[in-house]
């Protein structure tokens, strides 16, 4: 017997919580750790080293040098990180779209490699699909987008902190985050198994299948699809780590939805934000789904290959 409403909302609120504690502790854990990290890389001056490594490689993407400093920042931390520093930088709109779609491919890429290890993908194959896919398409890009290739960059001096003041926002922002991945984290899973319980998900499902199946995706990863789309792979971990843990989504179907959101995901927030400092929105949408696209049909085909040598081969 089912219950009413209410017991069936309590219900699936109770069977939840086991599984999204502890998922929310480990993500916590890890992002703690991760940004504390990356303050020390920033207090030494390790990251501005790194991006002066490869600074000149930018030249290609038609950015200069100093562009390399916001992907780097992005790479390891997150998009606000990188727009704090585009902030610094006097690129026009074709660089900041450019730079922005390289940032939306790989940033916040250890924690979110993480998450897709955990959720049955090779972290190696997602942090390299991930970064080959921003100079991929910066360098697409740079060729077909109109306007002319900055040369150089204005007003591109970074104020130092001192330890005390980095330490004290990095406190500060680390409380926040957690506190905000916390709520994310527990009212996402609570939500996306009462949507189970009263069969919205196989309606959403339903409703996605067409848009999907253009993507390469099963119909099933529909959910997962619309929370890596508008929350993000961090927020959105403990529903996809609950989803193939318990059995809902198999490896495959996960490993494809995980090539298509590794580069398109959290296009809501993060696309927006980046349009507000100048990048073109339909730049950056369009040219990581069609990157997103490519990535899962040409995985399908492995699967299909691997399955007939195997079959073959049996």
């Amino acid at each position: 017997m089912k219950g009413t409403t209410y017991e069936r909302v309590i219900r699936a609120a109770k069977d939840v919580l086991p599984t999204t504690i502890k998922t929310c502790v480990w993500l916590v854990k890890i992002t703690v750790l991760i940004s504390f990290g990356i303050l020390i890389l920033r207090y030494f001056n390790i990251l501005p080293w790194f991006s002066g490594l490869i600074s000149p490689v930018f030249n290609i993407f038609g950015l200069p040098g100093e562009a390399a400093l916001v992907y780097v920042t992005g790479y390891f931390v997150n998009v606000y990180s990188a727009i704090a520093v585009i902030s610094t930088l006097d690129l026009d709109i074709r660089a900041i779209t450019i730079l922005s779609v390289m940032v939306l491919c790989s940033h916040n890429i250890i924690i979110e490699t993480a998450v897709q290890k955990k959720t049955g993908s090779s972290a190696v194959r997602m942090v390299v699909i991930r970064t080959l896919s921003a100079f991929i398409l910066a360098f697409v890009l740079n060729r077909i987008m109109p306007g002319e290739v900055v040369s150089n960059v204005l007003n591109s001096a970074i104020e130092k902190a001192s330890l005390k003041e980095m330490l004290t926002d990095w406190l500060y922002s680390t409380i926040r985050v957690v506190i905000t991945m916390t709520i994310l984290i527990f009212t996402l899973s609570i939500l996306q198994k009462i949507l189970s319980e009263f069969g919205v998900i196989r309606w959403i499902s339903k409703f996605l299948r067409p848009l999907l199946a253009i993507f390469g995706l099963p119909a099933k990863t529909s959910f997962l699809w619309i929370i890596a789309n508008t929350l993000g792979l961090a927020y959105g971990a403990a529903v996809m780590i609950e989803e193939y843990e318990g059995g809902k989504v198999n490896k495959s179907d996960i490993d494809l939805l995980n090539h298509h959101i590794a580069i398109s995901h959290s296009n809501l927030e993060d696309v927006i934000l980046l349009t507000s400092v100048g990048g073109i929105f339909w730049w950056l949408l369009l040219s990581r789904w069609a990157m997103s696209l490519l990535l899962v049909w040409e995985l399908k085909a492995e699967m299909a290959i691997r399955k007939k040598i195997l079959t073959f081969v049996g």
